[in-house]
């Protein structure tokens, strides 16, 4: 544990403070989405005043984690919080104590928890049934909120707006890929486009979503499953690794599926000036090659470092005064 710095200065008592949960970026207002965005832009550019003075944060990874855990593990020690790390073994809930139980413990203790599950985000939501601790999804299997903050305060960064934007997305639509479409569609003027493998698109229910959010701001999210007619005058180009974290795919066959859709420097025939993002980790030769991937357009490596911006604005919004946005 790392114990924190300047305890209590500037930190609200436990009791009777209501705090905020992360488990889905649909649990985000528009105001407060655009404002913990905003607000990573601002930690960036080294705004940092060590709002978290005085908390503690549990970091809780059930699954191997190099950007998301050292980000939010670094944004707490910068934000002046102290940290527990707890690795797969280190809970009760090996032994049979609910979640919900676990949670109301941690809670007398902790003020924020950032967990990795890969799992049923049920379970996050069982830590998150009470108001004293704020729970972070640092990815479940259907979603990855946090990296879509990330995505979107590196579009920020680059662009130095959201609004208007054109994005291509190209791979299978994980958890990676709903976190975004839920995310970036509540920006005025977006086109989004997704082309995925068949049988690897977003769930349906994510994308009626992500449809009506755009329609309300005069936004586009179309989703194809093949890899011609692609559009011109791209703002971004994104993929992802084709073996998610925790999953496994059914089909044995499945990188004949996949090979069509493989980032390669062609997509900028007809998109020059258009940036490259990739989560991370990347399998150079699979879902990007290398030539895109280490190549001018590539700002994957900045939007790895972004994380930790990111990071510090989630926990900042979660600790906020209830009722206001990220500060």
């Amino acid at each position: 544990m790392t114990a924190p710095t300047g305890a209590g200065r500037g930190a609200e008592p436990l009791v009777g403070r209501r705090s905020r949960h992360l488990v889905s970026i649909s649990d985000l207002s528009d105001e407060d989405l655009y404002s913990v965005v905003a607000r990573g832009a601002r930690f960036a550019a080294g705004e940092c005043d060590a709002p978290l003075a005085g908390r503690v944060v549990g970091a809780y990874f059930l699954k191997t984690s190099t950007r998301t855990r050292t980000a939010f593990t670094a944004a707490a020690l910068r934000l002046g919080a102290g940290v527990i790390q707890y690795g797969p073994q280190d809970l009760q809930t090996n032994t049979g104590e609910t979640s919900a139980d676990t949670g109301r413990v941690l809670s007398g203790m902790l003020d924020v928890l950032v967990a990795r599950t890969a799992g049923d985000p049920a379970e996050l939501r069982a830590w998150a049934a009470q108001d004293r601790m704020s729970v972070v999804n640092a990815m479940s299997a259907e979603e990855h909120p946090t990296q879509a903050l990330t995505d979107l305060t590196t579009l920020l960064r680059q662009f130095g707006r959201i609004e208007r934007l054109r994005l291509l997305y190209v791979g299978e639509a994980n958890n990676t890929a709903t976190a975004l479409a839920l995310a970036i569609t509540r920006f005025p003027g977006v086109e989004v486009e997704l082309r995925t493998p068949p049988g690897y698109a977003l769930p349906a229910q994510v994308l009626d979503t992500a449809t009506r959010q755009a329609r309300a701001c005069g936004a586009s999210i179309v989703e194809r499953h093949h890899m011609s007619d692609l559009p011109g005058d791209l703002d971004a180009i994104y993929t992802t690794r084709w073996q998610t974290t925790g999953t496994s795919k059914p089909d044995p066959h499945w990188r004949r599926v996949f090979a069509p859709f493989r980032v390669e420097q062609d997509l900028w025939r007809r998109s020059p000036n258009a940036v490259f993002l990739h989560d991370l980790p990347a399998h150079r030769g699979e879902e990007v090659t290398a030539e895109v991937l280490d190549g001018p357009a590539s700002i994957a490596f900045q939007q790895a470092e972004n994380k930790l911006y990111s990071a510090m604005a989630v926990l900042d919004w979660c600790q906020a005064p209830a009722g206001g946005p990220a500060r």
